[in-house]
């Protein structure tokens, strides 16, 4: 994939950042923003996905309820994501990070846009 249709990413508060460091440790070309480089941290769910979707970023959460229920919220408003990805928060690390790098090498943004995925996969 070229670099300038690669996904982005970004995290929200409560996702796990060493997942994260492991990811760009992969491969250093994944664009994958912390909550705290992103600007989620602090915010409420819905502003998340709204700062994501403004920043053209693909959510990722260990949030399966409330973050869930404010996207599924959100599309039923009319308005469109690039995606939202649930990583089990109980998914030990390495596993989570290896279906992440799956994810960004095999999946298309049209495949994710106004999805949930969840990992593992």
């Amino acid at each position: 994939m070229s670099e300038d249709r690669r996904l982005k990413f970004v995290a929200d508060a409560d996702f796990n950042e060493r997942i994260i460091f492991g990811i760009r440790r992969n491969d250093s070309a994944i664009d994958f923003l912390t909550a705290s480089d992103g600007g989620t941290r602090g915010l409420p769910d819905g502003q998340v996905i709204e700062l994501a979707v403004a920043a053209g970023r693909v959510l990722v959460s260990h949030d399966c309820n409330t973050m869930t229920a404010e996207f599924y919220r959100f599309l039923a408003e009319g308005h469109s994501s690039p995606g939202l990805i649930i990583v089990i928060q109980e998914l030990d690390e390495r596993k989570a990070i290896a279906d992440l790098l799956l994810i960004c090498a095999a999946a298309s943004a049209d495949e994710l846009r106004d999805q949930i995925m969840r990992v593992p996969i």
